[in-house]
């Protein structure tokens, strides 16, 4: 991740749970301007999900979603996605569409020219 950086503190998920979220059947986003010139992304992965192999494979996963996409996203902004059930067996372009779906909904993909 280039121009991003790792949310790692609870008190910055907590605020972004209070925040109105877009979700699909794959994920649930979280989106809230910071007040830094860089995007911050957190990702949540209950252990509903599975054990912890499975989860740390779903996180890994959405990090290279937004890895591969990162030039698309407006900088300045705090992300937390949260995985749900579905996205365990999703095959991975159709994680990264529906994670740049949710994106555009919740306002945070730069324009195309």
């Amino acid at each position: 991740m280039k121009y991003s950086s790792s949310l790692k503190l609870n008190h910055i998920f907590r605020r972004l749970y209070h925040t109105n979220g877009q979700a699909n059947g794959y994920l649930v986003l979280y989106a809230r301007k910071n007040r830094t010139g860089t995007n911050r992304v957190g990702i949540t992965v209950s252990k509903k999900l599975g054990k912890a192999h499975v989860r740390n494979r779903v996180r890994r996963r959405l990090r290279e979603v937004y890895r591969l996409n990162e030039e698309k996203f407006r900088p300045g902004w705090d992300i937390v996605v949260v995985a749900r059930s579905r996205c365990v067996e999703a095959p991975f372009p159709r994680l990264t569409e529906n994670y740049l779906a949710l994106a555009q909904k919740a306002g945070i993909l730069k324009e195309e020219a």
